[in-house]
């Protein structure tokens, strides 16, 4: 399953939380291993191995482009062009197909792996916009030493396919090898730019500290997300995040879990953190969390210390009192000589 990367364009009561992190926004082609999903490159794809590439075919007069853009009203077909280049001295057999583009958990671009000819032949499972990509009778080139092949594929829009952005990809392998090229696929229609975030929650303290929150895509369109932390702590605005652009894309209905660093993060305070997200045509999403930052190990260290005083002071105070106890008498009265003791008093109420 091949892992799509490109580079992309960021008061309740107190434990400090939250912001932000990052997604991937595809460009181009992608180098990878089948079964899971692997890194790729932003520009043109390369195999694994050297000795082929895919990409776009450029146009007549036009220049290279890392990626296919494709938009149309539902119902409609639209074509393109798939360029396979062997520059190796040997001949390359590849095969190729489309597949649904999708955000893992943590945010990163993936595409769905092929499935069993078995599950095709029951309509599968793929039932996104990689399976309207058709390369017809073309889905095995042979690719003779040092040429360089184009071939043509097809995108059919279903009549009741929703408008929006429908993420997918071209995907060419040999051997066990594939190279994935991503398709901006737009259905026409009214558009809706829509995020929130959830479940904000600090991780860690001082430098360490980190802001998690989960990530989610609730319209039809694809999203670049900027992110902004502010704090505020017991004795005023702590140091947080300036807005910056998060390193992803987000695709319609997907959800992911970040992390944010927070250095600034303080060692001893009562903080409110607020999390702020946006995103181009999008309302702000903001979140709120609190948080205690303790230094429990200087506190543990002055405890254990404050304990230790108190129970010396303790045994000292016991031995004294066993020591008064031992002695009888007050330790400044002194002793009355035998037979000279003084009489004892009788109270008759008469005078004597």
């Amino acid at each position: 399953m091949p892992v799509l990367h490109t580079p992309a364009l960021p008061a309740g009561r107190r434990p400090l939380t939250a912001l932000l992190t990052a997604a991937l926004l595809l460009g181009a082609a992608v180098g990878t291993a089948a079964a899971t999903p692997a890194t790729a490159a932003a520009t043109a794809a390369h195999a694994d191995e050297p000795g082929w590439t895919a990409e776009p075919a450029a146009g007549s007069a036009g220049p290279a482009r890392p990626y296919f853009y494709l938009s149309g009203p539902a119902g409609t077909v639209l074509e393109d062009r798939l360029a396979l280049t062997n520059s190796s001295d040997r001949e390359r057999t590849v095969t190729l197909r489309g597949a649904d583009a999708y955000n893992t958990a943590d945010g990163a671009l993936a595409v769905r792996p092929a499935e069993p000819p078995a599950a095709q032949g029951r309509g599968g499972t793929g039932r996104g916009a990689g399976s309207w990509i058709s390369f017809g009778t073309a889905t095995t080139v042979r690719i003779p030493p040092r040429t360089r092949a184009v071939v043509p594929f097809t995108v059919t829009l279903p009549p009741a396919s929703p408008p929006g952005d429908h993420p997918a990809a071209v995907i060419a392998a040999e051997d066990g090898r594939e190279a994935g090229v991503r398709v901006h696929l737009r259905v026409a229609g009214p558009t809706l730019a829509a995020l929130t975030v959830e479940d904000v929650s600090v991780r860690g303290e001082g430098a360490r500290a980190v802001v998690a929150y989960t990530l989610v895509n609730r319209g039809n369109v694809a999203l670049v997300p900027e992110l902004a932390l502010r704090a505020e702590g017991l004795f005023g605005e702590v140091p947080g995040r300036t807005a910056r652009a998060l390193p992803m894309e987000l695709l319609p209905g997907q959800r992911v879990s970040l992390t944010e660093p927070w250095p600034g993060a303080p060692v001893l305070d009562d903080v409110d953190l607020t999390l702020t997200v946006t995103a181009p045509g999008a309302a702000p999403a903001t979140a709120s969390t609190s948080a205690w930052f303790v230094p429990w190990g200087i506190a543990a260290r002055t405890g254990a210390g404050l304990l230790g005083l108190g129970g010396v002071a303790l045994a000292a105070l016991l031995l004294v009192r066993r020591r008064r106890t031992r002695g009888g008498g007050p330790a400044d009265e002194e002793p009355v000589p035998g037979g000279k003791r003084a009489p004892e008093h009788e109270l008759t109420g008469a005078s004597r």
